[in-house]
């Protein structure tokens, strides 16, 4: 009767502070506006950040405070770094690996995620490594006959451990470690994580090797889009296999095409010969032509590598066209052929296309597989159709002005060097071994890096633009402001009080894991970083009223937000697996409640230990 007479004055203390009422109020908005989804997560943050402004919560500098903190300028510069290493070609070796014979089963590639992605998804966001890995992961799916349901779920977990072992692993991290800072608890170094993040990190992968498969749901025969639509915007084109190809002695019907690259050979003509695209008896030799089905970007990056040469074009770096006695350069570009357009049903070889329009077509996207014949110039275009053409901009503009086509986007290349691979592992090393020397704080090494990566020539500056988030750098800025208010208004402190009350007679052990599982629980209908910036002042206050290191608490924060197991919006890269892995629901929340169990159990035991408690 005490304690509730107790914790109810402390309710009416809090009601009568105008400005911890109103940012309770702030904060109840905050959480049913992330939960409805009703609009954009940033964009409920930066509303909620013009509210605290407006009612004197807290003024602009401080609310902004959070888009000019070394965390968030620490996350742009990585989605540079991240972007540069992707596209210098810096993880081909691990793109042949996922394709090699040497992984067969569903079990050893669960082992590889665990034991070579998770520690890359220490150094890299995970969310552009399964972005980039997932297409990769679905066509090894296709040609082993495996469930994608059977892979793809492990495959996100392993990078969510991954994520925890650094504090360049996700961006929640950074984002913890500048609200700790700006709370006066002090920010998190480089490998501070890690002696947590370690042992999560091999018993959760453990439980991915050893877990029965049962555990996870078999949807290869549930009705779905997913993976046929992803081929569908696969692009047909003719390619020859040119003199020093990499290509040259690998087998026709399993090659390094679908190894590292998942590209399909729908037809293969040797000296006018028709030949079986599977067989795996026959060779490839220089000259042989191709018809295959390719990724856009794949298209051109093979091109580059001189593994093959588009077959319908002459292209080169700098390839110009002659145009009444004029050389002028050639752009390519992704156009769509409308309804009324007199393209419809002919095929390139009637139109004479080349020759009519001064244009070359390096690949054609269609749905209609039927149409599709042993060479690209003989198949019927139709409404629809997606081209990949090449071709001076005066044609170009022809083909708007007439109706034609109509011109989607232009296709930027960017040069690929040898020397990017190189220069890219290079440079990223040094991003993790200078802070980690303390030579330079982490915020300078990443900006250094980012700069190294363009100077290089890994990365042009227009692509680290595009890699570039917006909507993470406004959720994360905005949210700094969050906890901000909370600590300010003293409603962290009311809050942890009414908690204190309730729990003073635990032990440490019990304390951090009720806080470690309230994390998660939010978490998994809630953004994580959301979830960050509204519990660790609540957390911290909570520590120190049990007089316990605010540390502590703090951690069991930043890794109840990362260990999201039981929903697909519990983490995004939950999300980016649901749809391609058929998965219903609850095949999430049964394979991932065990797991949630073992953590709960594990962290705040980890965490007693690490901090002496």
């Amino acid at each position: 009767m005490f304690q509730d007479m107790l914790q109810l004055e402390i309710l009416m203390q809090l009601i009568l502070e105008f400005d911890a009422m109103v940012t309770l109020m702030v904060v109840f908005l905050a959480i049913v506006m992330f939960l409805s989804g009703k609009i954009p997560p940033e964009m409920t943050g930066l509303l909620c950040v013009g509210i605290l402004i407006i009612t004197g919560i807290l003024d602009p500098g401080e609310a902004l405070a959070g888009f000019g903190s070394p965390a968030l300028i620490t996350l742009m510069g990585l989605f540079g770094i991240s972007a540069g290493v992707f596209r210098s070609g810096a993880l081909d070796y691990l793109l042949e690996l996922i394709g090699s014979e040497s992984v067969q089963t569903s079990r050893r590639m669960i082992i590889l995620f665990s034991t070579l992605i998770a520690p890359i998804s220490a150094l890299i966001p995970n969310t552009p490594i399964v972005s980039t890995l997932l297409p990769v992961i679905e066509g090894w799916c296709r040609r082993r006959n495996v469930p994608p349901s059977k892979v793809l779920l492990p495959f996100s977990f392993a990078t969510v451990f991954g994520g925890t072992l650094t504090l360049l692993g996700s961006s929640v991290n950074l984002l913890a470690s500048d609200v700790s800072e700006q709370l006066g608890y002090g920010g998190l170094d480089l490998f501070s994580l890690s002696s947590v993040g370690i042992p999560i990190w091999i018993l959760g992968s453990l439980y991915l090797i050893f877990a029965p498969s049962q555990w996870l749901a078999d949807r290869s025969k549930e009705p779905t889009d997913e993976i046929e639509k992803c081929i569908d915007k696969d692009y047909i084109t003719e390619v020859l296999i040119p003199y020093r190809s990499k290509l040259i002695g690998q087998a026709v019907g399993y090659n390094r095409l679908h190894r590292r690259y998942d590209i399909k050979i729908l037809a293969l003509r040797r000296r006018g010969v028709k030949l079986s695209p599977t067989s795996r008896d026959k060779q490839l030799i220089e000259g042989d032509r191709l018809l295959i089905k390719v990724a856009k970007d794949d298209l051109f990056r093979i091109q580059q590598e001189g593994i093959v040469r588009i077959a319908t074009s002459n292209w080169k770096k700098q390839e110009k066209s002659q145009i009444n006695g004029e050389a002028k350069p050639l752009k390519i570009v992704e156009v769509l052929i409308p309804s009324e357009s007199h393209l419809v049903g002919a095929t390139l070889q009637e139109l004479r296309f080349r020759e009519r329009y001064q244009a070359t077509v390096l690949g054609l996207q269609t749905s209609n597989r039927r149409l599709v014949q042993y060479q690209l110039g003989t198949s019927i275009l139709r409404e629809g159709d997606l081209l990949l053409i090449q071709a001076p901009l005066q044609s170009i503009r022809n083909f708007q002005a007439s109706k034609t086509l109509a011109v989607i986007e232009e296709v930027i290349l960017d040069p690929l060097d040898g020397f990017c691979r190189e220069a890219s592992v290079m440079i990223t090393l040094g991003v993790i071994i200078l802070p980690s020397l303390k030579i330079m704080p982490l915020i300078g090494s990443v900006l250094l890096g980012t700069a190294a990566m363009v100077g290089t020539g890994c990365i042009p500056v227009s692509a680290v633009h595009r890699s570039i988030r917006l909507d993470v750098v406004l959720l994360l800025g905005s949210l700094a402001s969050f906890s901000t208010a909370i600590q300010q208004s003293g409603l962290s402190t009311a809050l942890a009080q009414i908690l204190i009350h309730t729990i003073s007679s635990w032990p440490v052990y019990g304390c951090l894991a009720l806080v470690f599982f309230g994390t998660t629980a939010l978490t998994e209908v809630m953004s994580n970083a959301a979830t960050v910036a509204l519990l660790i002042p609540v957390a911290a206050q909570l520590a120190i009223g049990l007089n316990v290191v605010p540390m502590a608490f703090i951690y069991a924060v930043i890794f109840g937000a990362s260990q999201c197991f039981l929903s697909p919006v519990g983490y995004q890269t939950n999300l980016m697996v649901f749809g391609p892995g058929r998965y219903r629901f609850f095949d999430i929340t049964r394979y991932g409640a065990p797991l949630t169990v073992l953590m709960t159990l594990e962290v705040p035991w980890l965490i007693c230990h690490y901090f002496s408690l």
